[in-house]
């Protein structure tokens, strides 16, 4: 059995795969959005559909909307090519629950997927119509941080942002002036309002978001490539608006259990596909059951009911205290601690970690001891609740095959909000900091993780950070099974409050890290050890 629409006639044959279908006419929804777009969505990846795009779902099967949504690809134009196209934009998404059954349905909200090449004028045509229509309500992405950055690490703009700026609103190549590009038409088609909503897994994303068109747009304005009184349009909330947000579900690359499962019923074409710019990507998508999504509800032109699909909706200052929740003590902390440390202990998998009884009282005493005596009570959900799901049902599902090289990836861009936040919250209320244990255990294992020797003395590949590079050549010096190899050389690290968000030598923590990444450097076993002992 093919996955793409001319099979969704085929009932049975779908109900014997264990697959659920549309419950609306997907053609009839496609040509709707296609003729008067309300929703557009920028981002291809698993978060979107396992997540977004099942929300729209919802609201197509309950008959609370008629529209499907526009997708844009600004990345990785293969993945359109590869597992959109060919299976007409339908997906199976995969919940992996954790009593080791899963749940099977096709997605089929996705109206039309579009590559925003400036090269193809016909795209480009396109994409006018899209967004000079008066009707289109919103915009979301989920591009990843490194999406919204105009900037290398070192400040310094990236080439391809740069010559946009310098170019103008032509032949943009950075996702971000191709944007900009596209809301400039908008102005010169009217102006009318628009909410561009960020759904992406970062701190005060709507603002980052705003700060990134802005900049391009008074760029363009400065240099005489757009008019002065576009950048005054795009700052007013009345017209466009950037709301925050805080997403949360844990979405994996395509597991082989899941396609040979899928096989196994007798679906065709569920192979994982490796992309050339490195993208994993298959026709199903498998995530975990929980899920959040809180956004800050102002949205000028309107938008879908989304909170009859689970939605919470609410002020900016309660998104904001929801997703410092999450970021900096319920949730990012611990997975950023136990991946680091348990890529030493030699694991692939999350779920086998929740098995090591050291690694579960790491981020317990992370979560509970150290993080939610000062954490941020967002009003709408319960901390406690929170981590006591992350802990005895998120991390531990075995169906979940999600890794902790994953994780570790681009943690020197990460350990600022999930160990920062909480020891200034910790400094802010006067408590002693000699007694975070967990914290100094993460920040050491970082560092130990960076030296690329796992605990038994192998080498160790360490995932993709865009301070790595500038990381490893100051640690170069230091070797395993040699603790007095290791002198002066994490001070300038631990200084960087750009890394930790202040000055770690500035507290007892510093002395601290130092000595536990001492300790992990003493020959095989040593991370293990370090553990136990601190956790004792």
């Amino acid at each position: 059995m093919k996955l793409n629409r001319a099979s969704l006639s085929d009932k049975a044959g779908w109900s014997a795969a264990h697959v659920a279908l549309p419950q609306y006419d997907v053609a009839a929804a496609a040509e709707a959005a296609k003729a008067a777009p309300t929703w557009v969505h920028f981002g291809t990846g698993n978060i979107f559909r396992a997540f977004i795009a099942v929300l729209a779902q919802r609201l197509l099967n309950e008959g609370l909307s008629n529209k499907g949504i526009i997708m844009v690809n600004t990345h990785d134009p293969a993945i359109i090519d590869t597992v959109y196209t060919p299976y007409d934009n339908l997906c199976i998404s995969v919940v992996l629950n954790p009593d080791a059954t899963t749940s099977r349905e096709i997605v089929g909200s996705i109206a039309e997927g579009l590559k925003a090449d400036s090269a193809d004028a016909s795209a480009m045509a396109r994409f006018k119509e899209i967004f000079t229509d008066p009707g289109l309500q919103m915009l979301t992405f989920t591009i990843t941080e490194k999406g919204y950055s105009l900037r290398q690490p070192d400040g310094a703009y990236l080439p391809a942002a740069e010559a946009d700026m310098k170019e103008g609103p032509h032949n943009t190549k950075h996702a971000m002036a191709t944007l900009t590009k596209f809301l400039y038409w908008r102005w010169q088609a009217g102006g009318a309002p628009i909410a561009l909503c960020s759904l992406d897994n970062c701190s005060h994303n709507g603002e980052v978001l705003h700060g990134s068109v802005s900049e391009i747009a008074r760029a363009w304005a400065d240099r005489g490539l757009a008019d002065p009184a576009f950048p005054a349009w795009l700052d007013d909330e009345e017209k466009v608006s950037f709301p925050w947000s805080m997403i949360d579900k844990i979405t994996p690359r395509p597991s082989k259990e899941v396609q040979e499962s899928l096989e196994a019923d007798g679906i065709e074409g569920m192979e994982t596909i490796v992309t050339a710019k490195g993208g994993y990507t298959a026709a199903f998508v498998n995530a975990e059951r929980p899920q959040y999504l809180v956004i800050e509800d102002k949205f000028p032109n309107g938008r879908p009911p989304l909170e009859k699909a689970g939605v919470y909706f609410c002020d900016r200052e309660t998104v904001n205290k929801t997703e410092r929740m999450k970021v900096t003590t319920c949730l990012n902390p611990l997975h950023t601690a136990m991946s680091v440390n348990g890529c030493l202990l030699g694991y692939t998998k999350i779920a086998d970690e929740m098995q090591d009884p050291d690694i579960v009282s790491l981020i317990r005493r992370l979560g509970y001891t150290e993080g939610l005596p000062v954490v941020t009570h967002p009003g709408i959900l319960e901390p406690k609740d929170f981590i006591d799901e992350v802990v005895t049902q998120r991390l531990p599902n075995p169906f979940m095959p999600d890794a902790p090289q994953r994780i570790a990836t681009d943690t020197s861009q990460k350990v600022a909000i999930r160990f920062g936040e909480t020891i200034k919250s910790w400094i802010a209320q006067g408590r002693d900091l000699n007694e975070l244990v967990s914290i100094p255990l993460a920040l050491a294992g970082w560092l130990r993780y960076l030296l690329g020797v796992d605990d038994e003395g192998r080498p160790m590949e360490v995932s993709a950070d865009p301070l790595k590079n500038y990381l490893q050549e100051q640690l170069k010096d230091i070797r395993w099974n040699d603790p007095g190899s290791c002198t002066t050389q994490l001070r300038p690290i631990l200084a960087n409050a750009n890394i930790f968000g202040l000055d770690l030598t500035a507290t007892p923590l510093a002395d601290k890290i130092e000595a536990i990444f001492k300790e992990e450097l003493a020959g095989p076993g040593a991370v293990r050890a370090a553990l136990q002992k601190h956790l004792a």
